[in-house]
């Protein structure tokens, strides 16, 4: 009896244990677990760096400088006009020069009523700085009785009359020789050999001649001649070696005979002939190259802006001229280059 009192008094003492075991969650008997494993806190990612743009500093625009005024060129001096004649090529130039001078007198010595003589002591007697004078005739009077600097033009042959002193200079006769060359060639491109005859001493011009021709590729035969007997007896040697024939103003050595006959053989071989006057179309020359009269003027004013600078020494002997007139026996056609 006894033991059965202490085994139901053990087991009530268990089921009291159970139960508080129970109660309290069962955390001794249920099976033991490792808590979860928490990740790792990642670094939180940095501020963005916030940047401000600064203005470039406001500069003003440097204030503009005004370009340096050129000063005008003084007011040209009075000159005289001395014209060999009237006919139109020197008439045009002075007419070409009365658009440049404002102060000027023209002196025509074709007038009988006076000699050059005459006009040279008007001219003297009066305020004129310089001469001008057109053609042979008149520029032999000036430089001979001008007391004035003297500025000749329209003077092929200049050279044998003594016309450069130390106060006279000339302007040239004739276009340049290059831009004649340039234009037959427009004209005509099959131009390869190109014949010429001219008088003494003008070997700067058969100089000038001979690189112009070089550069456009072009044979050139030049004869110097001293008559016109001369001067044809060259040109029917050498008309059947050319297809081209450059015919220079050299009265010295073309009589109106030889003029003629040298244009008749050249239109019989069909060779074109090249002139430096429009009036040598009339009597059978192909084309004409001829100067311009403003182009003249021009020059001549140039010249003479030079000698009112006091800079006669550094102007060259002759002037040469820049623009031509091309002219055919085809077409009535004008073109100024």
């Amino acid at each position: 009896m006894n033991r059965l009192q202490k085994l139901s008094k053990w087991l009530i003492n268990y089921a009291i244990l159970v139960a508080l075991l129970a109660l309290s969650g069962c955390s001794i008997l249920a099976p033991q677990t490792a808590p979860p494993t928490l990740p790792e806190p990642q670094p939180a990612d940095p501020e963005p760096e916030i940047v401000v743009d600064t203005p470039p500093p406001v500069t003003k625009p440097a204030p503009r400088v005004p370009d340096p005024e050129v000063p005008e060129p003084p007011q040209l001096p009075p000159v005289a006009i001395v014209l060999t004649s009237a006919q139109p090529a020197y008439a045009d130039v002075a007419r070409e020069l009365a658009r440049h001078f404002k102060n000027f007198e023209v002196y025509d010595l074709s007038e009988t009523e006076r000699p050059p003589v005459t006009v040279l002591r008007l001219i003297n007697d009066s305020d004129s700085y310089a001469v001008v004078a057109i053609g042979l005739r008149a520029a032999r009077s000036s430089i001979a009785m001008s007391d004035a600097p003297v500025v000749f033009s329209q003077v092929f042959n200049y050279q044998d009359y003594d016309l450069l002193t130390e106060k006279s200079r000339g302007v040239a006769a004739i276009a340049p020789l290059d831009a004649q060359i340039d234009a037959w060639r427009q004209i005509d491109p099959t131009i390869s050999r190109i014949g010429a005859i001219i008088g003494e001493g003008h070997d700067d011009l058969i100089i000038e001649a001979e690189l112009a021709t070089e550069r456009h590729g072009i044979d050139l035969q030049v004869h110097v001649s001293r008559s016109d007997q001369e001067t044809l007896y060259f040109f029917k040697r050498m008309i059947h070696n050319i297809d081209g024939f450059w015919l220079f103003p050299d009265n010295r050595i073309l009589s109106r005979r030889a003029l003629q006959q040298i244009m008749e053989e050249a239109e019989r071989q069909r060779v074109p002939v090249l002139a430096s006057s429009e009036a040598m179309l009339q009597i059978g020359a192909s084309i004409s190259v001829s100067s311009v009269a403003s182009d003249i003027a021009e020059t001549i004013t140039r010249v003479i802006r030079q000698i009112q600078a006091g800079n006669l020494a550094r102007v060259p002997a002759i002037t040469p001229l820049s623009r031509v007139r091309v002219t055919t026996n085809k077409t009535p056609q004008v073109v100024d280059r």
